[in-house]
């Protein structure tokens, strides 16, 4: 199953408050600027951005004022300088003099010491543990490369970029996150770029390129509930609450919307069947409609979640593992998996129909 295309995952990593990214206090194998040892994950923690505003923060603290230097080595860092070209991209201002009002506010240096606390949490962070969970719930050979960089910047959202290429996570600095958050959120992030790299092959077949378009577009939406098997991987496994490292307040709005599953499972069996009747035409009106259902942890969560969890226990991991690159083969296995379950509970989960399952095929 594949998480949707790069348009979705980057609207996921603006939007989604879910996210709010090593070095020497790594295990080895994971550390800045050096691979990890493991042949599968090349993960690096880029701090040099988050470094050099702390540096300045610290000066003025001090009562000194920043020299040129200061600045010339804050913009010129790798994690400056790749979230400037990425906001060019987007068209949107971000100029060093801008960016120099920011740093020298007195907003942000009454945060200097629990940004600095944050960074140091961070850099002690068990990263090699967050990707190896990611990897558990990947197909046998998926390599995860991936640079993280924690920022302190104007806007408080996190996002990846050039996932194709030189593949990044960029975290905005939050001193609200703690440990334990911070590494689910990075196992989390490791997944969807894990299972981007893994399924990539099969949407550039032939095979796929052949169906009509409409089908095309429902298969790559459903890839969408990748955002649930994130979760499940990122706690390590299906017995773990998926918010079990999150506010208790996360945990409860968690719960009450799961008492939703069967409704949401069939409003977005809704949008596949507007997409493939004609009824919901054209990029930007299906778009605003499958982005409704990400929210703040909506039924691309809740729904997937369930359906990854249910698959595991009733065939196991692998049986989960093997339907990630093949969204129709996903409906199918949660069918036959809900089927079971409710000959054997009360629960009276509601399953994809088989109309909807025969035109994906």
């Amino acid at each position: 199953m594949r998480f949707a295309q790069e348009h979705l995952i980057r609207r996921f990593f603006e939007n989604s408050i879910l996210l709010l990214a090593l070095l020497a206090g790594f295990p080895a194998g994971i550390a800045v600027g050096r691979p990890a040892e493991t042949s599968a994950l090349d993960i690096r923690f880029v701090t040099d951005e988050a470094d050099a505003v702390l540096s300045i923060l610290h000066k003025i603290s001090a009562g000194d004022s920043p020299v040129e230097a200061d600045w010339e080595r804050l913009f010129s860092t790798e994690g400056y300088v790749r979230l400037k070209k990425r906001e060019a991209e987007l068209k949107r201002s971000f100029e060093d003099d801008d960016f120099k009002g920011f740093v020298l506010a007195p907003e942000l240096s009454a945060r200097t010491a629990a940004l600095a606390e944050t960074l140091g949490r961070w850099k002690q962070a068990d990263l090699k543990s967050a990707a190896s969970r990611a990897l558990a719930y990947l197909p046998a050979g998926t390599a995860i490369r991936a640079k993280v960089y924690p920022v302190i910047k104007p806007k408080t959202n996190s996002f990846v970029f050039e996932l194709q290429s030189d593949p990044a996570i960029f975290l905005y600095l939050n001193p609200e996150m703690n440990s334990a958050q911070f590494e689910n959120t990075v196992a989390h992030e490791l997944h969807h770029i894990g299972l981007a790299a893994a399924c990539l092959p099969v949407y550039e077949n032939e095979e796929f390129k052949k169906k009509p378009a409409e089908v095309r577009t429902v298969l790559e939406w459903i890839g969408s509930f990748g955002e649930g098997v994130a979760m499940l991987a990122a706690v390590g496994g299906p017995d773990m609450h998926p918010n079990a490292v999150s506010p208790a307040a996360d945990r409860e709005r968690w719960d009450k919307d799961m008492a939703n599953f069967n409704a949401d499972l069939k409003k977005v069996e809704k949008f596949f069947l507007d997409i493939l009747d004609g009824r919901l035409k054209g990029e930007e009106a299906i778009r605003e409609v499958g982005f409704s259902f990400f929210g703040i942890q909506g039924p691309w969560y809740t729904v997937g979640w369930k359906t990854a969890v249910l698959i595991e226990k009733t065939f196991g991991r692998a049986k989960l593992i093997d339907c990630l690159c093949d969204s129709a083969a996903f409906l199918v296995a949660y069918n036959e998996a809900a089927a079971k379950h409710n000959a054997q509970t009360r629960e009276g989960l509601v399953v994809w129909s088989a109309g909807l399952l025969k035109r994906l095929y």
